[in-house]
């Protein structure tokens, strides 16, 4: 999940501090999520996908 996440990122040419802001998440448990060292929970999922400006859908696909 965690590079499915990195791929909308960069596609949307947002850094990983852009989506941390916007998401109100840490950076450093952000990496974790991209790096798949972490498992987000649902409500941090849709707080990304909304920071990214995409539906949730995109980044568990």
């Amino acid at each position: 999940m965690g590079e499915q996440i990195r791929r909308v990122r960069e596609a949307h040419n947002m850094s990983q501090p852009d989506v941390c802001h916007r998401a109100g998440i840490d950076i450093a448990t952000y990496s974790r999520i991209e790096r798949g060292h972490a498992s987000p929970l649902l409500d941090t999922l849709i707080r990304i996908a909304d920071a990214m400006g995409v539906p949730l859908t995109d980044l568990v696909s």
